[in-house]
């Protein structure tokens, strides 16, 4: 699983004096589930836009499955094999399911009606029914449809279960986790519900402002830090920022937060220096390094 997919290099772009990239660097690996993280504004939905030539970078260069894109014929390529799922799941909604996908097929000569009729049955879609009626969460599903059945071999997706019960939002996530497993499909997507990254994520990506600020295989970030919660009979020092090994450092009256990483035994023993009444090490979760990185930046 170590061929990237996708991979960017100094990727910057802007809208007049608003820099919404700056160097952004990625690399996705094949089969991968990658979960790309930011608050609004970070510029998560311009990197989608350039992956799918909707823009064109001003800066930098990226490659799609190990082409560089650097033309329009490269690019149109490109997107052939690459399905997108937008957050806004846009569909003819005059057309009823059946209709979309009939309209659809012949644009795509490897069509597969295998995977069509799999995912029909597995999401319940009604053929009769008209795009206009469906749920957020049936458009959602019919859309991975359309993007699995043409054969797509990277899946771009923009918030795919925003406003989808728990139930819906279930089976959306079981039906992401089969694809990359069972189709070896790679998985690009964004989403503010960190929960949903931690279930199915593999790898993740956070970004703010428009660089990047924290990547790795999830397991092995999660595996490096630690959160250093230690106690004091004063006001917490400030002086603990400065021990090497720690990220970021929260005070609140007599507590100080550490988020630490590499050698943690090494900071700990370190802190005591600072003689705190007490001294506690927990595992981090997903939001916790969100939240300390963005709020570091």
């Amino acid at each position: 699983m170590s061929e990237a997919v996708v991979e960017t290099h100094g990727l910057s772009k802007s809208y007049g004096d608003k820099a919404a990239l700056r160097g952004l660097e990625l690399n996705v690996p094949r089969g991968s589930i990658y979960g790309f993280l930011g608050r609004n504004g970070a510029g998560k939905t311009t990197t989608m836009k350039l992956l799918l030539g909707m823009l064109r970078p001003d800066a930098g260069e990226f490659s799609l499955f190990g082409e560089t894109v650097s033309s329009e014929a490269s690019s149109v390529a490109a997107r052939r094999r690459i399905g997108f799922v937008s957050e806004g799941k846009d569909l003819y909604s005059f057309m009823t399911v059946g209709q979309v996908i009939r309209f659809t097929r012949p644009f795509f000569p490897g069509w597969r009606r295998e995977l069509e009729d799999r995912y029909l049955q597995l999401f319940r879609l009604p053929l009769n029914q008209s795009i206009m009626k469906l749920s957020r969460g049936m458009r959602t599903q019919l859309m991975i449809l359309l993007a699995m059945a043409r054969g797509a071999e990277l899946l771009v997706m923009d918030e795919p279960t925003s406003g989808l019960d728990p139930i819906m939002t279930e089976e959306v996530l079981q039906a992401l986790a089969d694809l990359a497993a069972g189709e070896n499909v790679t998985i690009f997507f964004s989403s503010h519900q960190l929960a949903e990254v931690e279930q199915i994520c593999d790898h993740v990506c956070l970004i703010d402002d428009g660089q990047k600020v924290l990547d790795g295989v999830l397991d092995d970030l999660k595996s490096q830090y630690r959160r250093i919660v230690l106690v004091f009979d004063a006001a917490a020092p400030a002086g603990l920022a400065g021990l090497k090994g720690v990220d970021h450092l929260r005070r609140s009256g007599r507590t100080a937060s550490l988020l630490a990483h590499a050698d943690v035994e090494g900071i700990v023993a370190e802190a005591r220096n600072f003689a705190p009444l007490s001294v506690d090490v927990y595992p981090v979760t997903l939001k916790e390094l969100f939240f300390d990185h963005v709020r570091g930046q």
